[in-house]
């Protein structure tokens, strides 16, 4: 029996008589046809026009980290624009690798000086005006005259100057003023020909232009290594405070640091033992925290990095942790992470477990991948990130019951790192329960699987999510209560909303 043609003619790719025929498919809207050589060459040609992920200096992240450390809400966008200004100039001049990010002023700071700047020259214009009008008076020009206009007092800032006088050629019909109608069409004429969308009255005189244009190049050129420039910025000179106060509540900087506020090394080590002590007996985190932020205010202005400052950011991150301001952790945790590369010795691998978790609480899969590509063989043995590492392992195959008990079992402080994506876990492990149990569970196996530590918070859990009404109490043949069920079948929807709620949108307070 011999095989369709169509199957006969499949074998060696000739199909004429067929009632099959192989079409390529259209893959733009361009006249010409497209010719594919085979999945190989598009897997390529795709994979080759990925545009490369842009490269970020260490120290500029660590910068852009301490620009929002202490930024307060009403001028974030304008820190943010003027952050977006600085790291794209240091793009177009191709020096963001060779710019020196620590010991460069923050965008509050430049901000601050540009405000005092404008004040200046507002100033200044407003004397000079007020000396070329007291000028004309003394020559005895008339007010009158075309050539010469009254500043208007009123708003300063948006006066336009006539410009300079054009130098005289000997012609004397420069010399005589011409009548107020034909100065007033030349003016107009001159108007038309400049720009076309912006009024008269908000243009710059060239002499204004060149004042700005300098003023921006004295700025950039500060900022570049090497630059020759005739006074030091004041953050380039190491600061040696004065002041022998142990306790000094944070203030945010606005100007340039005071040596008689700064508290030097000897005085800032034993601030920290009496942060030590204060936080055993009388654990005020609010006070503790601001103490701390202080502190670490003192070590940057003075440019201190050392074993000590290692220690000071560890103790802030774990009193971070404990009380579950992740916020204030991310931040310790990033200037930790700087100071480990430069060769400052502390617990390195205990905060690099607290960093896995805290990158499966932000689903941040980029730098997970970046982390775990950066791990020895010798960071794998230790105990901290050996766990980390199987937490990551058992929520990629979605192995809840592994998870909670290595939630139970976790080591140091990863517990409280774990308690802020451990709720939504618990949601995810309510839908499979839901289908996999029907129509109804008992509350004691809910405690036991989802990692609670009494069937109260597992009821309290259950109520929290709005299915309160599916928890029932059974009572045996004698009208005696044995157990509390709850309906799987009925609280499916449920649970399957509150898991898209809790994973649409992660808090990363502080993060970069």
């Amino acid at each position: 029996m011999s095989a369709p043609p169509w199957r006969s003619g499949s074998t060696n790719g000739n199909n004429r008589n067929g009632a099959f025929h192989s079409v390529n498919s259209r893959k733009t809207l361009s006249s010409r046809p497209i010719h594919h050589e085979g999945t190989q060459t598009l897997t390529q040609t795709s994979a080759s026009e990925q545009t490369p992920k842009t490269q970020f200096p260490d120290k500029l992240k660590d910068y852009v980290a301490r620009t929002f450390e202490d930024c307060p809400p009403e001028e974030k966008v304008a820190v943010e624009l003027e952050l977006k200004r600085i790291i794209t100039d240091a793009f177009n001049e191709k020096v963001v690798w060779s710019l020196e990010w620590d010991k460069m002023p923050l965008p509050q700071a430049i901000l601050a000086r540009k405000k005092v700047t404008a004040k200046e020259e507002q100033t200044a214009k407003t004397l000079s005006m007020g000396q070329m009008s007291r000028v004309s008076n003394e020559t005895g020009s008339s007010p009158s005259s075309p050539f010469i206009r009254k500043p208007n007092y009123s708003n300063a800032m948006d006066v336009d100057h006539p410009g300079k006088k054009r130098k005289s050629t000997g012609s004397s019909e420069e010399l005589t003023p011409p009548a107020p109608d034909r100065f007033e069409e030349r003016f107009d004429k001159r108007s038309r020909q400049g720009d076309k969308f912006l009024p008269t009255s908000g243009k710059l005189s060239q002499r204004e232009k060149d004042k700005r244009a300098k003023r921006f190049e004295d700025e950039r050129r500060e900022y570049l290594p090497g630059s020759a420039t005739p006074e030091a910025p004041d953050n380039k000179k190491p600061l040696i405070g004065r002041c022998m106060d142990l306790e000094k509540r944070y203030f945010r900087l606005t100007s340039a640091p005071n040596p008689d506020h700064v508290r030097p090394l000897h005085v800032l080590e034993r601030t920290l033992e009496m942060l030590k002590r204060k936080w055993r007996s009388e654990a005020n985190y609010s006070y503790i925290c601001d103490q701390f932020k202080s502190l670490r205010q003192d070590l940057t202005v003075q440019h201190i990095k050392n074993d000590f400052v290692v220690t000071v950011y560890e103790i802030h991150a774990r009193i971070a942790l404990e009380k579950g301001d992740l916020g204030e952790y991310n931040q310790c945790q990033t200037q930790l992470h700087s100071l480990y590369r430069e060769g400052f010795k502390g617990h390195e691998e205990e905060f690099k477990a607290y960093r896995i978790l805290y990158l499966l609480h932000t689903c941040n899969r980029a730098d997970m991948n970046e982390l775990l590509a950066n791990l020895t063989p010798a960071d794998k043995e230790v105990k901290a990130i050996k766990h980390a590492l199987e937490v990551r392992s058992v929520l990629a195959a979605g192995n809840f019951h592994r998870f909670f008990r290595l939630y139970l079992e976790a080591p140091a402080m990863g517990g409280y790192l774990m308690d802020s994506f451990v709720a939504r876990e618990r949601k995810a492990a309510m839908c499979m329960i839901c289908k996999g149990y029907r129509p109804d569970i008992d509350i004691r196996f809910l405690t036991e699987e989802l990692g609670f530590e009494s069937d109260t918070d597992c009821v309290n859990f259950l109520c929290e999510n709005e299915a309160a009404d599916l928890i029932e109490q059974k009572t045996g043949d004698k009208g005696v209560p044995n157990s509390i069920r709850f309906q799987t079948a009925k609280a499916l929807p449920l649970f399957e909303r509150a898991k898209n709620a809790a994973f649409s949108k992660v808090d990363i307070k502080g993060q970069l």
